[in-house]
């Protein structure tokens, strides 16, 4: 058995009315051969859920909340729970399908079961299936997600075929009662002793952890702390930072438990020419696109703020092979991305240096302190304080503007029950403090496929602001970046 860490068990406590917190992903397959229909993937899964703790286990929860819960072999796994087949009325366009994985995706997952769903979507046009597949985030990261959906897949159609069983893991025992209890009063004890470790932990660091950094005194408290530690170790100079105030948007506020979804790839060597050319990397032009796109949108309703926004970017600190272990390993940089910037050249330019200099702070930051940070309260307090405490944050001080997240895939072709894989589009979480608006890009076989999830009292017309992300691209190749590497094409925005 293995209990939930505190940050596992965070994304169980911000769950709300209005907040589901898996995160998810939209398989488009060619099924011009038939191979794919809910008989094949559910024989797929019962040969293949085992080699991924995540699909397999589900929570125990200790009494009353005393203590977080425990990851347990389901006794009565029923793949009818886990998997369902809807099909799409004719002419089944992309838009008919993000209607249709947006319901599905606005509805939490069951915590009696294991904490996943996969779903066959028919009907679509261009003999073309849909397979949405959800987990709870609770029990993956981004790392260990894109590592769960490989044991799905196949490098060829054959490989169902010709890849046998393996042997499943030892069953991992629910604990009982009384082991349950005992631990529960254990840690209730030692907690305000582990609590004023982390606390001091943190504080020797205050001024290279996001946001906190930028807080009045951040680097005095920190040379007080590491002094009465005795933590001598020499640090690198940090760089500046712009300010670090989320500007007020429409994307930010109470959000509704509605969400809106729109998806869409753009060509990655395009992105890898402009990157070369502008001497970035391809997450600075991932970056750049958004920024445009958003600042596009917002000038469109007159919202755009005289500020940079501010957004989260998840990031992965994960050791060792991910699919092996439930649970999550991420930290996060926060960082302003420059919508205040009307030139499109410039505005790469300054997120290229924005992004060097966060990327040197998280570097000092410890790797740990947002599993720190949630681990300053003991788990029956945080269970029932952080909805209340997202909702007010949201509506008071919102810390970001919006999540923005890039996911390396595989460059080959992929497939599932003997059809490729054409696109993967991710679909995350949106909670109130991160904002009614999530982008996350993940790169497969030579596209960057985005996902885009909106609350609709926050965001309205998600397809538009994908249509920004092409336009923002066009803009940059309009521009003359990568002019020696491309021919200036404008690049369409390609769908489904």
């Amino acid at each position: 058995m293995r209990q939930l860490s505190p940050l596992d068990a965070q994304f169980l406590h911000l769950e709300s009315e209005t907040t589901a917190a898996h995160v998810a992903g939209l398989a488009i397959l060619d099924s011009s051969g038939g191979t794919v229909h809910r008989d094949a993937l559910a024989e797929l899964l019962l040969d293949r859920v085992h080699l991924s703790p995540a699909l397999s286990l589900r929570l125990t929860e200790v009494p009353f909340g005393l203590d977080r819960p425990y990851w347990s072999a389901d006794p009565a796994f029923d793949l009818a729970n886990h998997l369902f087949e809807t099909a799409l009325p004719a002419p089944g366009d992309d838009e008919a399908l993000a209607g249709a994985v947006a319901a599905i995706h606005e509805r939490r997952l069951d915590r009696s079961r294991p904490l996943w769903e996969m779903h066959l979507i028919t009907g679509l046009a261009g003999d073309r299936v849909a397979v949405y597949t959800k987990v709870h985030h609770a029990a993956i990261d981004g790392v260990s997600g894109a590592e769960t959906l490989a044991t799905l897949l196949d490098l060829s159609p054959e490989g169902a075929r010709e890849r046998g069983p393996r042997p499943a893991p030892p069953a991992q025992d629910a604990p009982g009662l009384v082991e349950m209890l005992a631990g529960a009063a254990v840690r209730s004890v030692a907690h305000p002793v582990l609590a004023a470790r982390s606390a001091i932990r943190a504080a020797g660091d205050l001024d290279a952890i996001p946001l906190a950094g930028a807080l009045p005194g951040a680097k005095m408290i920190a040379r007080a702390a590491r002094l009465v530690t005795g933590d001598q170790q020499r640090r690198p100079e940090l760089p500046e930072l712009p300010g670090l105030t989320a500007p007020r948007t429409p994307f930010n506020g109470p959000i509704s438990a509605r969400r809106d979804l729109s998806f869409g790839s753009v060509p990655l060597k395009e992105v890898k020419k402009i990157s070369k050319a502008g001497d970035v990397s391809v997450n600075d032009v991932v970056m750049t696109l958004c920024a445009s796109a958003l600042r596009s949108w917002l000038e469109e309703r007159d919202a755009l703020p005289e500020e940079p926004l501010v957004v989260g970017v998840p990031v992965a600190v994960r050791t060792g092979r991910a699919k092996d272990v439930v649970g999550n390993q991420i930290s996060a940089m926060v960082a302003p991305v420059p919508t205040n910037v009307a030139d499109a050249r410039e505005r790469l330019r300054a997120v290229g240096e924005t992004m060097s200099r966060a990327k040197r702070r998280f570097a000092v930051a410890p790797a740990s302190w947002l599993g720190e940070l949630c681990s300053l309260l003991p788990a029956p307090v945080t269970s029932l304080a952080t909805p209340a405490i997202f909702r007010l944050a949201g509506s008071v001080f919102p810390p970001i503007n919006l999540i923005i997240s890039n996911v390396p895939g595989p460059q080959f072709p992929l497939y599932m029950c003997g059809a490729r894989v054409l696109a993967y589009y991710p679909l995350s979480v949106l909670t109130d403090v991160s904002g009614g608006v999530n982008i996350t890009c993940f790169s497969y076989d030579g596209m960057l496929d985005f996902g885009i999830v909106a609350c609709p009292e926050r965001l309205e017309d998600v397809w538009s602001l994908l249509g920004h992300l092409r336009d923002a691209l066009d803009e940059l190749l309009a521009e003359g970046v990568g002019d020696e590497f491309c021919d200036g094409v404008g690049v369409d925005l390609v769908t489904g």
